[in-house]
C-alpha cells in the first residue's frame, strides 16, 4: 500500500512539474523596437554595494539610447555557505550576501 501511495505521489509531482516551463525567458532580444534592461550589484566594501541599472533602447536594429544609473546601497553582510575544494573536502566559509531581484513590468 505504501509503495502505491509513493508511486502516485511521485507521478503526480512529475506531471505537475511538466507545465512549469518558463515561457517568458528569451535568448535573444528583438532589436526592432524593444528595451533591454539589466541589473547588477557589485560588492564595494563591507558596508556598501553598487547597484547598476542599464537600459538599452533598441530601434531599427541599433541602440538608439543607452541609460545607465549607478547608486550605492547598503551591503547585506555575510552569510555562511558550504563549499567544496578540488579534493572533495567540504568547509563552511563566509561570503557576501547577494540581493534578490524582483521586476514588475507594466
Amino acid at each position: 500500500m505504501k509503495n502505491i501511495f509513493l508511486l502516485l505521489a511521485v507521478s503526480f509531482t512529475f506531471i505537475s512539474l511538466q507545465g512549469c516551463e518558463n515561457e517568458d525567458v528569451t535568448k535573444e532580444v528583438k532589436k526592432d523596437g524593444s528595451i533591454e534592461s539589466s541589473l547588477t550589484v557589485l560588492h564595494l566594501n563591507d558596508k556598501q554595494d553598487v547597484l547598476t541599472t542599464t537600459h538599452k533602447v533598441w530601434t531599427a536594429g541599433k541602440i538608439s539610447k543607452l541609460i545607465v544609473h549607478k547608486d550605492t546601497i547598503p551591503s547585506l553582510g555575510l552569510v555562511k555557505t558550504e563549499v567544496e575544494n578540488n579534493d572533495g573536502d567540504k568547509l563552511t566559509v563566509p561570503v557576501k550576501k547577494d540581493y534578490e531581484f524582483y521586476i514588475t513590468v507594466k
